[in-house]
């Protein structure tokens, strides 16, 4: 059965609350899984003995805590000491020995539960953890599932059909029946890791489409885990490439764009894209050159530049705005798209090979966010 009108937005009103809920713990289980892995790499992780008994994997807390502090994860050690307690209070982490309920900066030793099975496998945190393979299984291998396909007139990128989306759940054993495909299909969508491409219904085996809504693989970093806020990708007037840093007392922040209800217009022929800072030179570079309606890719383009950007803790650095094609409205000069050379006013070719010319900037938002932490843009100057 399919919901729609008043019963969709009756369903949303009622799990609103729960989803925000639910999706900062996905955030605290993905981010503590990360940093899990890299201190495995790191080999901060690792066999220890004291008193002649030896305690696999795990890891030395003022250790840890000198390691946050060098890899620029926190800035001081109560930092580092309020981060560690968060993973150690969502049962990520404990005292080998479950004698110290608190994280201290001492010679203590501490192991993710993952490492030795003992991790509280609850209803919520199967589900996260079930969406997280799928989705990795997805991306990983080579299917049809994953296209640019249309729906209520829209274009929408890596969306894949739930009908066949329940298919490859049966071929693949996630799922026994079709039935219980569905309902897992449902989960996850409650669960904030899927979502219908127009937000309109609920998961149903049938034509509709849907699209990853969460990013496993966005690096978190760490702090945010300490930042109680909503995870949720409502309608949106800014591109999510990058957190902003804002200051609480609502004064200048480091990162800024132009004001989402200023119009932007597009002028053919003639270049007005002046570089100004909301806010300085540690601003965001922005501009809102007035344009009439022609798109001026279309006119005498200079060149089609192709652009790699890779992904940093807080983003990509860069903000798009408008509507077929979208352009670049803002830029972070110390972020990786400054680095890349991306610059304002480009307009937007195509994300990953794919061409997003007709596209708006949400479609282009969502593209960017379900995909790769390295992405390939094509840009284009006007002439």
């Amino acid at each position: 059965m399919v919901l729609e009108g008043r019963e969709m937005d009756g369903i949303g009103n009622t799990m609103q609350k729960k989803a925000a809920e639910l999706e900062r713990l996905a955030e605290v289980l993905v981010t503590g899984e990360q940093l899990r892995l890299r201190l495995h790499e790191a080999k901060v992780i690792k066999d220890r003995r004291h008193h002649l008994r030896t305690y696999p994997n795990c890891f030395v807390a003022k250790e840890l805590i000198d390691w946050l502090i060098e890899h620029k994860e926190a800035s001081d050690r109560d930092t580092a000491i309020k981060i560690m307690q968060k993973l150690l209070d969502q049962s990520i982490i404990h005292h080998v020995c479950d004698e110290h309920r608190e994280f201290k900066d001492l010679k203590l030793f501490y192991r993710f539960r993952k490492d030795d099975g003992t991790f509280p496998l609850d209803s919520e945190a199967k589900v996260f953890m079930r969406g997280q393979r799928i989705y990795e299984k997805l991306m990983n291998t080579e299917n049809s599932l994953l296209q640019t396909r249309e729906e209520e007139g829209g274009t929408f990128e890596r969306a894949l059909l739930a009908s066949e989306f329940i298919d490859w759940l049966l071929q693949e054993g996630e799922m026994a029946t079709r039935e219980e495909a569905e309902r897992l299909g449902r989960r996850l969508l409650e669960h904030g890791i899927i979502q219908h491409v127009t937000n309109k219904h609920h998961f149903a085996d049938g034509p509709l489409l849907y699209q990853f809504r969460m990013n496993f693989r966005r690096r978190r970093r760490l702090i945010e885990l300490l930042h109680e806020r909503s995870r949720c990708i409502p309608e949106s007037h800014d591109s999510p490439f990058c957190l902003r840093k804002q200051n609480s007392d609502g004064g200048n922040t480091s990162f800024l764009s132009v004001s989402p209800t200023k119009e932007i217009k597009v002028a053919v022929g003639v270049r007005r894209s002046s570089l100004s800072s909301s806010c300085g030179s540690s601003g965001y570079y922005s501009s809102s050159p007035t344009l009439s309606s022609s798109p001026p890719v279309l006119c005498n383009p200079k060149s089609v530049l192709k652009r790699q950007i890779v992904g940093d803790a807080v983003g990509w650095g860069f903000v798009v705005r408008g509507s077929k094609p979208c352009h670049i409205q803002a830029v972070d000069p110390g972020g990786p798209a400054a680095a890349a050379g991306m610059k304002v006013c480009h307009f937007v070719v195509s994300v990953n090979g794919l061409n997003v010319l007709s596209h708006d900037y949400r479609t282009v938002s969502n593209l960017i966010l379900t995909g790769p932490r390295t992405i390939v843009m094509e840009v284009m100057e006007e002439a």
